[in-house]
């Protein structure tokens, strides 16, 4: 993960003042730092019955597919507000410099899912916990989380209780 964490480039004050943004586009753009992020956050879950892969909007969305598509499974994506054709639960949470909310199919998964969430990066968990929220809602199980970024200085993994959480990166 040198070589990748290497690629991930730090934009100050982004998207507002005192926020040190970890951009993650040179990743996407170098294909073999895309291939390893995407193997290391789906192997430790290739045997746990995952029946989904969950990713957030936007980033999210980018990471998960490329992890569904590892595991074999199925990709659900948790938009914004108004995005989604269909009904959908809806769950607002905070961010740590504002605040959200986000929407998935009523029928996306259900009872007997197992639901893998995946997202770029996790901060104060408060999207992580709003993901989860909604997929439990649903009736399905996390099976887990799995962020490309963990910045534990934030303590973002405290708002996930007791669900696995897999980060590749550690700030």
């Amino acid at each position: 993960m040198e070589h990748v964490k290497a690629l991930i480039r730090d934009v100050p004050d982004f998207p507002e003042p005192g926020i040190v943004f970890k951009d993650l586009t040179p990743v996407l753009a170098d294909g073999p730092a895309l291939a390893r992020v995407t193997s290391a956050l789906a192997d430790p879950f290739t045997d746990r019955g995952i029946t989904a892969v969950a990713g957030m909007e936007a980033r999210g969305f980018i990471f998960g597919a490329l992890v569904a598509h590892a595991l074999g499974v199925g990709f659900v994506p948790l938009r914004k507000p108004g995005k989604l054709p269909a009904a959908a639960h809806n769950v607002a949470y905070d961010l740590e410099y504002g605040s959200a909310s986000l929407e998935m199919h009523i029928d996306a998964v259900g009872s007997g899912d197992r639901v893998l969430m995946v997202d770029d990066l996790i901060a104060t968990g408060g999207t992580a916990a709003a993901s989860c929220e909604l997929v439990t809602r649903a009736g399905a199980t996390i099976a887990g989380c799995a962020f490309v970024i963990e910045l534990d200085f934030l303590n973002g993994r405290d708002l996930l209780g007791e669900c696995e959480i897999h980060s590749l990166i550690h700030y």
